[in-house]
């Protein structure tokens, strides 16, 4: 599943298509998703060739071919059940900027053992350079149920080493309680420009927001409000010794 940007310019490439059966300049797609530059609609372009929404053709220019669209505009955008926090592929519809993201209650587990609860992996989460935002529910895992408290939760698999001075490492798994606000200081999943996700520190610097890392070889990162969105905060890591 794809992020709201991925969507936007998978439709506007195949709504262009049947218009005139050539796909859309750098520059036009550049203009419609109102990007700064033509480095995003690269991003844009090679997240979805890598899910398997486009395919690029060789040695020609402007040479796109879109292979399917998502199950939403399929089914007449009709909106489907189940996990959708906009880091979490698969929903990236646009929240509400006041709410969270809604998500299922936590299940019991299956072995009886009612001191569990499974919690959906929903793929990674950028410790790091921020990736595109991941949305797969892959699988579940169980977790110790004082670990969690109220709310609703999903885990991410972490990926990059800037949050090792917190004690998270690549590979680590993050449960995550999903909300859309925290306090200075909590370890946040933070949505970037509704496209990228990363686990970083949260921090205020006036009017901004502050995404800071927990390792000194990563700067902290400075947004204004309203291009960072609050997908969840970190309340317990899971980690295995192979």
């Amino acid at each position: 599943m794809l992020t709201r940007k991925q969507q936007e310019l998978l439709l506007f490439i195949h709504e262009r298509m049947k218009e005139s059966g050539v796909p859309p300049s750098f520059d036009e797609m550049k203009d419609a998703l109102d990007l700064a530059s033509k480095s995003g609609i690269h991003r844009l372009i090679t997240a979805l060739e890598e899910r398997g929404f486009i395919r690029r053709l060789p040695n020609r220019a402007r040479a796109l071919e879109v292979i399917k669209l998502p199950d939403s505009y399929v089914a007449n955008l009709q909106p489907r059940r189940g996990f959708s926090p906009s880091v979490i592929e698969g929903s990236l519809g646009k929240p509400q900027a006041a709410q969270a993201p809604a998500t299922p209650a936590p299940k019991p587990v299956a072995d009886n053992d009612s001191s569990s609860t499974s919690v959906p992996v929903m793929g990674r989460i950028a410790a790091g350079v921020p990736i595109s935002a991941i949305q797969n529910n892959t699988h579940d895992i169980a977790v110790p149920a004082d670990m969690l408290g109220a709310g609703d939760h999903y885990a991410l698999e972490v990926r990059g080493d800037s949050m090792i001075e917190a004690g998270i490492f690549d590979g680590d798994t993050v449960i995550i309680r999903n909300g859309a606000t925290a306090n200075p200081g909590d370890i946040i999943v933070a949505l970037v420009d509704e496209e990228e996700a990363t686990l970083k520190r949260f921090r205020r610097r006036g009017a901004s927001i502050a995404l800071e890392a927990a390792n000194p070889a990563y700067e902290t990162r400075i947004f204004p409000p309203d291009r960072v969105k609050i997908q969840g905060k970190l309340v317990g890591l899971i980690r295995k010794y192979h």
